[in-house]
């Protein structure tokens, strides 16, 4: 059983093709509206917003680089430590005076000769390679870059994990005397990269050259561990770490989209700014006129759909009323009243009830059409169909059998109604006036289907009595002989 009938599957396939080109229509729309947004975002956005993150970074971040910097380069710090320390209360109201004039948590200076671990509020310890949290200034001494970032525990602050900026510090002749530096809280530093976040809009955060985040915001507060840990990234470390500190730029998909990255190496910090950037938020306006373009594209379908539909109905019907009834009078045609004929058979057979026909011929319509014309004529067919359908019941079946004659089909009525019935008919006809200058009369042949009479059998009985009826004068009706009495 097909979906459609026959007659709309035309208007099915017609709606699929319109709905399939406004929809498609609307996914290039789309995609090239994605792609220029990607495009714009990985060439324009995303890059200029990590030059200005950069900008931001060297004012807030790198600064602790160029105030230890500044330390391990005065003359006052070298002159002090070559001179063998002499006036210990000096370099800790010095180290107290940074501390204070640049805001940082902590200032310190430790002396190679000595291991004497000076800062803001006196000698703090000696330091010793078998201490485990001494190692970083050994390891400085060894370096050969002037200064590293590095994370760890402050004992000087209770032991709150701080970023450190330790700087070697070299005599005249560059010698390695000591290491001095400041630090930052790791928790107001990631208040700083929060505030970074905030503005920018993005996901920002530094790791070292390993690929182990060291400083983020909140939403990677849970993720400090390697790149290669957190989803979506770790095929790309390889591509993040390259020592590159011009911008590169990267993408991956993730649960909730494509993520745009760029990552650059700054060197002053010897760490990677990395700066993540999801496309869902400029791809939503997009997707939403998608969604929009294809229910204004649903709706028009529909519209389109509804319109072609009543439309096709309408002629439909028409073509079927044209197939089915007389274009003259608008009663049904004969091959439409031979179904309808066989329908009421059947019904009359299983309900038991009777069925009775009239057949019935306008006397001496030639005469009519000769003297008064064809237009005449038909008018006098038209009214005449319209009297008929007027004297009979809703359920009654008026057909024009043939030129001049008319065949009535009475379901639920017996012979002797049905002939009180052609009676009726033939007085109204006679006394209408059909505005012709003469009256017009028919002659009526009545019969009563009966018991296993097929169809021929019983329209034979019914020209036999309309023959009868003329024959004997018109403008009567005549009962039709039952089957077994037929010569």
């Amino acid at each position: 059983m097909p979906i459609f009938p026959e007659k709309y599957r035309l208007l099915g396939w017609l709606s699929l093709l319109l709905l399939l080109g406004f929809v498609s229509t609307s996914l290039v729309s789309y995609m090239s509206s994605r792609d220029y947004i990607r495009k714009n975002i990985a060439e324009n956005s995303l890059p200029l917003t990590s030059d200005n993150i950069y900008s931001e970074i060297q004012k807030d971040i790198l600064r602790p680089v160029f105030i230890s910097s500044l330390m391990a380069h005065d003359t006052f710090v070298r002159d002090w430590l070559l001179a063998g320390e002499p006036d210990q209360a000096a370099i800790v109201r010095y180290l107290a005076e940074v501390k204070k004039k640049y805001g940082t948590v902590t200032s310190f200076l430790v002396s190679n000769q000595s291991g004497h671990y000076y800062y803001a509020d006196g000698l703090l310890k000696t330091v010793s390679e078998d201490e485990k949290r001494d190692t970083w200034f050994f390891r400085v001494r060894q370096m050969k870059e002037d200064y590293e970032t590095n994370v760890d525990i402050d004992m000087a602050n209770h032991d709150t994990i701080t970023i450190f900026i330790n700087h070697r510090v070299q005599d005249y002749d560059g010698n390695f005397i000591g290491a001095t530096g400041v630090g930052l809280t790791l928790d107001s530093m990631s208040r700083l990269i929060e505030t970074y976040q905030a503005r920018f809009n993005r996901v920002i955060y530094f790791t070292n050259t390993e690929g182990r985040v060291m400083l983020a915001g909140k939403s990677l507060s849970q993720n400090r561990g390697f790149l290669r840990g957190i989803p979506g990234l770790g095929e790309l470390e390889g591509q993040i770490l390259n020592h590159d500190a011009a911008p590169t730029q990267l993408s991956y998909e993730s649960a909730g989209g494509r993520v745009l990255v760029s990552s650059r190496f700054i060197p002053e910090l010897g760490w990677y700014l990395v700066v993540e950037q999801s496309e869902t938020e400029d791809m939503q306006p997009v997707q939403r006129v998608l969604l929009l373009n294809i229910a204004v594209a649903v709706a028009i379908t529909a519209l389109v759909l509804l319109i072609a539909w009543l439309a096709v109905r309408r002629y439909q019907a028409r073509l079927e009323r044209m197939a089915a009834h007389d274009a003259l009078t608008g009663c049904l045609n004969r091959q439409a009243f031979e179904i309808v004929f066989q329908s009421f058979v059947r019904e009359a057979q299983r309900s038991r009830k009777p069925l009775s026909a009239i057949l019935f011929d306008i006397d001496h319509f030639k005469a009519i059409n000769d003297d008064a014309g064809h237009l005449v004529g038909d008018a006098v067919l038209r009214t005449l169909a319209h009297l008929v359908e007027g004297s009979l019941r809703d359920s009654d079946v008026v057909a024009r059998w043939g030129g001049e004659e008319f065949m009535v089909l009475l379901p639920d009525c017996a012979l002797e109604q049905a002939l009180a019935l052609a009676e009726n008919l033939r007085v109204r006809l006679e006394h209408h006036d059909f505005s012709i200058g003469r009256p017009v009369t028919a002659s009526l042949a009545v019969a009563q289907a009966t018991a296993g009479e097929d169809e021929s059998a019983f329209f034979c009985r019914l020209d036999d009595a309309l023959y009868r009826a003329k024959t004997a004068g018109r403008n009567r009706v005549e009962e039709a002989l039952p089957a077994d009495s037929l010569p």
